[in-house]
């Protein structure tokens, strides 16, 4: 993983699984700050952090299934990554949800709904 040195400390941190060094680190590598700009790490390390319950991992994560940004665009994971956060006290992640169910079929939306009640990491 490329990272400059002035971001060493916070990869060696999420390297050691701290939830919120794994969050940033992904913000990091979604907007290039800091290191070369990587949707795809940018999933890893939020999706790390977010299978912790790191609330805003979990939004984040799904604005990236949201747009197809390091994933390939699914609109039932956003729900239910945006379900997920907003039951963990995301204050935004449950406008985001409703606003992506309202292009989904009702069985999308049970489906999003089953997968984020089943989550392991709620």
């Amino acid at each position: 993983m490329p990272v400059f040195p002035k971001c060493r400390q916070r990869a060696d941190l999420a390297e050691q699984g701290d939830a919120n060094a794994q969050s940033t680190l992904g913000a990091m590598y979604d907007h290039g700050d800091g290191v070369i700009q990587d949707h795809k790490e940018a999933v890893k390390w939020r999706r790390l952090a977010a299978e912790q319950g790191h609330a805003r991992a979990q939004a984040a994560l799904g604005f990236m299934y949201r747009l197809g940004r390091g994933v390939i665009q699914d609109s039932v994971t956003a729900h239910m990554w945006f379900n997920i956060a907003a039951s963990n006290g995301e204050e935004e992640a449950a406008g985001l949800r409703d606003a992506v169910a309202e292009r989904m079929t009702p069985a999308d939306i049970s489906e999003a709904q089953y997968g984020a009640d089943e989550a392991p990491w709620r």
